[in-house]
């Protein structure tokens, strides 16, 4: 068997097998939910696994089984997945990469505790009774990204002001995007911005999306928080290079990678936080007990490199405002 498919036999459900001995040796086991790839989730599951062992000695191997599903952008994938952690009765279910995986686990267990990483309030989405006393079996982190697309609009307006037509790129999948949507909308009325909007939720839909705004004219692009443009940042940041054009991103991963400029949490400390709360359950704690903890560190990150090759002049002022400037 070639060593590609042994991995992918591993990650799915043959996996279970693994499982079911590690469960009669008393060892727990975590389902991890995702809708990322573990090739764009490198650190934050290295960050995950940090919290787990700092938050209860849990060592993946040794003393914890965690089992990973991953759907890379995919979010119709996602029911199933849950389901089957459920099936196999892990002892805690933790799901990552925006709303759509916590959704499908709350749809899909009441007992098993859950602990989530999301974009959204989780109160108005239903997830949690309160920040303070979630109540049932589900807690985790807020990272409010997905409520921050006027202020990266903001910071991309400062960036280019010259710039009379900004492009946005948004997923009509993702659930939140009917709201980032209005949110965007209203804060280009209100400054005057004029905006054109592409939809993608697929490959093909993406390429198309794209190529439609450079034809539009746009002197610059937005890239909404989505999952799924995470698991395609390498092609969107090399599309924003080969067309000259200036992008502002959700999270720090873009201009570490060579994309223009990002503004929002940081993701690495919210991956940390659920391994500090899958710990804490794993010894005994409920989700009811452990309020919601929303993230407060926020970070502007310009890749200085980025902006020479485009040509983009970075003001003394937002060079100020930057928490990490790389060159």
């Amino acid at each position: 068997m070639r060593r590609r498919a042994f991995i992918t036999l591993l990650g799915g459900t043959a996996a279970w097998p693994l499982a079911a001995r590690a469960q009669q040796r008393g060892v727990p086991i975590v389902g991890f939910l995702s809708a990322r790839t573990p090739e764009d989730s490198v650190r934050e599951r290295d960050a995950y696994q940090r919290g787990l062992s700092e938050g209860g000695g849990f060592i993946e191997g040794q003393n914890v089984t965690i089992d990973y599903r991953w759907a890379r952008g995919d979010y119709g994938r996602l029911p199933a997945f849950a389901a089957e952690f459920v099936e196999h009765r892990v002892n805690v279910l933790v799901v990552a990469g925006g709303d759509a995986p916590a959704l499908a686990a709350k749809a899909a267990t009441t007992t098993i505790p859950v602990v989530f990483a999301i974009g959204s309030d989780p109160v108005k989405i239903g997830l949690v009774e309160s920040f303070s006393r979630p109540g049932g079996n589900l807690t985790g982190v807020t990272i409010l990204t997905n409520q921050m697309e006027p202020k990266r609009l903001g910071l991309l307006r400062d960036l280019m002001p010259g710039v009379s037509v900004v492009g946005a790129l948004i997923n009509p999948n993702f659930p939140p995007a009917v709201l980032q949507l209005q949110d965007l909308q209203a804060a280009a009325r209100a400054s005057g911005q004029q905006m054109v909007v592409a939809k993608a939720s697929s490959d093909k839909e993406l390429g198309a999306g794209l190529a439609s705004l450079v034809h539009s004219g746009i002197g610059a692009l937005l890239v909404a928080s989505d999952p799924y443009f995470d698991t395609r940042r390498g092609l969107i940041i090399a599309f924003a290079a080969e067309n000259r054009l200036p992008t502002m991103y959700q999270f720090r991963s873009y201009p570490a990678e060579g994309g223009l400029i990002s503004y929002g949490p940081s993701i690495v400390d919210a991956y940390w936080q659920i391994g500090i709360y899958t710990a804490r359950i794993l010894k005994g704690a409920k989700p009811a007990d452990l309020p919601v903890v929303q993230q407060t560190k926020f970070e502007l990150v310009i890749n200085l490199k980025t902006a020479k090759t485009l040509g983009v002049r970075i003001s003394d002022n937002l060079l100020s405002l930057a928490d990490e400037v790389i060159e």
